[in-house]
């Protein structure tokens, strides 16, 4: 497997992200991720990013929870920010994300983790979760969902996936700025691209829609199918904290409260905000998480 890794300085003097990087060894991958707040605290928060994305998506969020006492641990996916990112899309599957993201748990031996999750973070960490659940105590779900195979698609996401697929213009931190009600400013916009200075390093980001489970026959909707089952048995503290202009994810809240137990009596909500609702909303996002915890 050929990898390539963003040189260092790309990421030097980035805009509100002062975080120490720190390394783990997944499967032979360098997988990086940030290590804020009390390392000693007994609730760990784990915020999964999504698509195209990275650990930079959650930099207004990571101290405000990690001022609130818990240890905040934020990985960049395998092929997003400093992670390392193999350059062939037939390199990515969705089983491979989940083996993955659960090694990186197992090795730095997680437990009581709340999961903040959105976007692929939900379709990785919501898989994981049902099926390492004695390692998590609570679920936030921000913009996701956990696909089966058996979910009609929006045609909204059917174009996004063809776009992925097909353009010749693929534009990380653009497609960021899309998908927020925010306007990025240009620090910003840098900080979005910096993880990718060219295609070869967008393998991992081009073939994200694409693992998506949209029929029976994807090769990962049988798992996903299990999970979605165990998660219909899960009566530990589960949130939804959706944005109100998200038309990717809009209404999935509801069908993830319907299904889970543990959602049951939660203080649910809707916040301002696009797909991207750490950039439109992040300090309402974060202090739900906190009193969330807090209550649970």
């Amino acid at each position: 497997m050929k990898i390539v890794r963003t040189p260092d300085n790309h990421f030097n003097n980035l805009k509100d992200y002062p975080f120490e990087a720190n390394y783990q060894d997944i499967s032979g991958l360098r997988m990086h991720y940030l290590d804020e707040g009390d390392r000693k605290s007994n609730d760990i928060i784990l915020m999964l990013h999504g698509e195209p994305s990275w650990s930079y998506l959650y930099r207004h969020m990571i101290p405000i929870c990690a001022q609130a006492g818990y240890r905040v641990i934020a990985p960049d996916l395998i092929g997003f920010g400093r992670s390392d990112k193999p350059t062939k899309k037939s390199n990515y599957s969705y089983l491979k994300h989940v083996t993955w993201v659960t090694e990186f748990i197992e090795e730095l031996g997680l437990k009581n983790i709340t999961l903040v999750c959105q976007d692929w973070g939900s379709l990785i960490g919501l898989r994981v979760a049902a099926e390492q659940s004695e390692r998590f105590s609570r679920i936030v779900v921000g913009n996701g969902f956990l696909p089966t195979g058996k979910q009609e698609l929006p045609k909204i996401f059917k174009i996004w996936r063809a776009f992925a697929k097909y353009s010749p213009w693929f534009p990380i931190d653009k497609i960021i700025d899309k998908g927020s009600f925010k306007i990025l400013d240009k620090e910003e916009l840098k900080a979005y691209r910096a993880p990718f200075p060219s295609s070869k390093y967008k393998a991992g980001a081009r073939i994200f829609p694409q693992l998506v489970p949209s029929s029976l026959q994807d090769p990962a909707a049988n798992a996903n199918r299990e999970a979605w089952e165990l998660l219909g048995q899960w009566k530990k503290p589960f949130l939804t904290c959706f944005s109100n202009g998200d038309p990717i994810t809009r209404g999935l809240d509801k069908l993830l409260q319907a299904h889970i137990p543990g959602a049951k009596g939660q203080a649910h909500q809707v916040i301002k905000g696009g797909h991207f609702l750490q950039e439109d909303s992040p300090e309402e996002f974060a202090e739900i998480i906190n009193q969330f915890i807090a209550d649970n």
